[in-house]
């Protein structure tokens, strides 16, 4: 009866705001960005950096760390690899909340955008990183949390539209396919 009813209403009104992913922006002055070459994946002295380069590089970036190897930080003496080059303007958006594989389609090609004028971005990357806490993995199978519960992947896509695809997982789990 009215119970019942009051109930769906209560669940149906909380799981919409639950499921309502929360989206935050935010501009990066004067950040020191790697330079890629789309066929370098291993990177060359004093022309590009290397996919585990840049892997790091964003770790520090989207942890906030500073990158300007100050003896006295107590967080972080890490600095940008080489070579790399200073980028007076860079957007970040976080998207949190659970999201379905169409969405981040749809977020890949919205990218996109920024390869045309007037931005020309010379390349951009999209992490996508599963609930530490998960309890699946890669290929449905059970997801150990251990130490950190890494469960995420990240595209690296450059004006060419070649990619880069970074997958990481936890030391227990199965590989991605």
């Amino acid at each position: 009866g009215a119970e019942g009813s009051t109930l769906m209403s209560y669940f149906s009104k909380n799981q919409i705001q639950a499921l309502k992913p929360k989206i935050t922006f935010s501009t990066l002055r004067d950040l020191q960005c790697p330079v890629l070459q789309s066929n370098e994946l291993q990177g060359k002295p004093e022309e590009s950096c290397s996919t585990e380069e840049l892997f790091e590089w964003l770790g520090a970036v989207l942890s906030q760390v500073s990158l300007d190897n100050k003896s006295s930080s107590f967080l972080s003496t890490y600095c940008c690899p080489q070579p790399n080059t200073m980028v007076e303007k860079a957007f970040l958006c976080t998207i949190t909340g659970f999201i379905i594989p169409e969405k981040i389609i749809q977020l890949l090609e919205q990218l996109c955008c920024y390869f045309g004028e007037p931005k020309l971005a010379h390349w951009l990357t999209l992490t996508v990183h599963g609930f530490a806490d998960s309890p699946v993995s890669w290929r449905e199978n059970e997801h150990g949390f251990h130490k950190g519960g890494e469960n995420l992947y990240n595209f690296v896509i450059f004006r060419n539209l070649d990619y880069w695809l970074q997958m990481a997982v936890g030391t227990h789990d199965d590989c991605p396919p």
